[in-house]
Parts: C-alpha cells; sequence; structure tokens
C-alpha cells in the first residue's frame, strides 16, 4: 500500500496560484479522492466499519507503535513522499482537548524532520469517529514558513513563557503560539479553546485545523480558525461543482484538487474566496484574545 501510494504521487501535477499578499500551491492528486468525497454525517459514519481501528485496517498495511497507545501508519493516499496517519489504538473520537501534551511531545519527538496536523471533527477528518493525528515533512505546508516571515507576524499577546500571533494580510484567520516550554504552550492552548467556545457560546470542540511542531528548542502551534466545513461550490451540480474540501494542509497553503477539471480552472481568488467562506471573521479571534 505504501508503495503505491508513493508510486501515484509521480502524476501529481501542482502550479501555484497567487492572491492579495499570499500564494497557494494547487496539487492534481486524483488518489485523494476517496478523502476529499467522504461523507462524514452521522448516518455514514453509523453505517460503515471504522477504517482506523486495528481490526479494520488492510492485512497489508503495518505499522510502528508509538508509546502503548498511538500507531503510525502510511497514509494510502499520500500527499507527500512523506505522509503519515497516526490513529489511537483505542476508538475514541476526535476532539484535541485530552490530547494537547501527546501532540506536543510528539512534535518534539518527531522534529526536525516531521510537522504534526490535526483536523477537527467537522473540518477535513474523513475519521472524525477515531481519534488521529497525521504527519507531513517539515515546511512542506506553506503556513510554516510563513509564520517565520517577520514582517507578517502580528503580537496579540504574551502570557508568561507563552506568545500569541496572527499573520497580516493573510487571508484566512489565524494565530500562532509558540513557547519553549510544552507545558506552559498546552495551558494557553486550553484557554484560547475555552476563550473561543465562551465565545460562539458553545461547550464543543470549535471548528480548527492546527499544526504542530518544535524547532530551536520552541514549540509552535498554528490554528486556523473555521466556521464551515465545505464550501458551498462543493454541494453543486455539474460543471459548477468544486471538488475542494478545506482540510488542515489545503488551509495551510497546499490545495489538493483530486478533479483535474478544478486543478485547471480554479485561481488565486478562487482560493482566496474559498477560504474567507470556511474560516472565522478575524473579529472573532479578537474576542477570543480579550476574553483570555
Amino acid at each position: 500500500m505504501c508503495r503505491e501510494g508513493i508510486a501515484s504521487l509521480a502524476a501529481v501535477e501542482t502550479r501555484e496560484v497567487a492572491a492579495a499578499g499570499w500564494s497557494a500551491l494547487l496539487q492534481f492528486n486524483p488518489r485523494r479522492i476517496v478523502s476529499t468525497g467522504a461523507k462524514v454525517d452521522a448516518a455514514s459514519i453509523g453505517a460503515r466499519p471504522c477504517f482506523l481501528c486495528q481490526q479494520n485496517l488492510p492485512a497489508e498495511q503495518k505499522g510502528i507503535l508509538y508509546g502503548n497507545d498511538i500507531m503510525i501508519l502510511c497514509n494510502p493516499a499520500p500527499i507527500f513522499h512523506q505522509h503519515f496517519t497516526i490513529p489511537l489504538v483505542e476508538h475514541r473520537p476526535q476532539e484535541i482537548d485530552p490530547y494537547i501534551e501527546t501532540m506536543l511531545g510528539m512534535a518534539r519527538d518527531l522534529a526536525p524532520a516531521f510537522t504534526l496536523f490535526y483536523n477537527g471533527p467537522k473540518c477535513g477528518a474523513s475519521a472524525p469517529d477515531h481519534f488521529h493525528f497525521q504527519a507531513a515533512p517539515a515546511n512542506a505546508i506553506s503556513v510554516e514558513r510563513d509564520a517565520g516571515v517577520v514582517k507578517r507576524r502580528k503580537l496579540l499577546r504574551q502570557d508568561g513563557h507563552v506568545s500569541l500571533w496572527t499573520l497580516d494580510l493573510y487571508g484566512r484567520t489565524v494565530c500562532v503560539l509558540e513557547s519553549r516550554d510544552d507545558g506552559e504552550l498546552a495551558s494557553s492552548l486550553r484557554t484560547f479553546l475555552r476563550a473561543w467556545g465562551d465565545v460562539l457560546r458553545t461547550t464543543e470542540e470549535p471548528m480548527m485545523n492546527l499544526l504542530a511542531s518544535a524547532h530551536d528548542d520552541v514549540f509552535q502551534i498554528i490554528l486556523f480558525l473555521r466556521r464551515k466545513h465545505r464550501p458551498d461550490a462543493y454541494f453543486r451540480e455539474g460543471e459548477e461543482r468544486l471538488l475542494i474540501s478545506p482540510a488542515a494542509v489545503d488551509i495551510g497553503g497546499v490545495v489538493v484538487t483530486p478533479v483535474e477539471k478544478d486543478f485547471r480552472s480554479v485561481t488565486g481568488e478562487t482560493i482566496e474566496g474559498i477560504f474567507r467562506e470556511v474560516c472565522e471573521e478575524p473579529s472573532i479571534l479578537r474576542k477570543i484574545v480579550e476574553r483570555m
């Protein structure tokens, strides 16, 4: 499976599109049609066996046990030449709060080669019923590089050893949390998520895509604030349909298009419109920071 998946990347095409102040890389990757087209409503999930549970994995799929409760698997439909799916051994729902320390510990252990990412249950996770991370080569997702551009960074808050930034002129609402202290960073992320829930007046996990990495003794979390799973164009019929379902990789700057028509026709303006549609307003981020 791993060999076939990696071999499929030889046929992948890419092209860059520019928007106002940023750019995105489009990737024509037909093998991703299963993930992009996944039905994630409760009825569809309940009607299928969980494909991340050990007993349902293909016989030929092998993995590496991390600790006692996490498996590292090769993604059978990779976006990158090194692309891993990292599920819990136990079947638990996709929810970040119980696993923040696990995420930061794994980010440290995978550094400097890889970045972890997390898709919320309504933000691109094709298995929202089974907790999992994914991992990609460090800096393969453009937001990781953009987050280091000094002139783009705007400091919103400093709490102890934790800095909270946003990125100016980036076309989507994003915050970057950084610290040398993983314990303080975990605490700050929980404070941020609680404040976000208060702003939205919900006890459910806010919609998010998240990247976590460690470099030069600094832990970094990049968090995209979402308000919508898929753009309206995803549900249109015929030629007007645009099969783009933004998850962490896409919203981070590598937009996967499994349909060739979309790959050829999409413009930077199209992507900018999709990001604006599925991301929260910047005013929500300001309100969250005020409540922290």
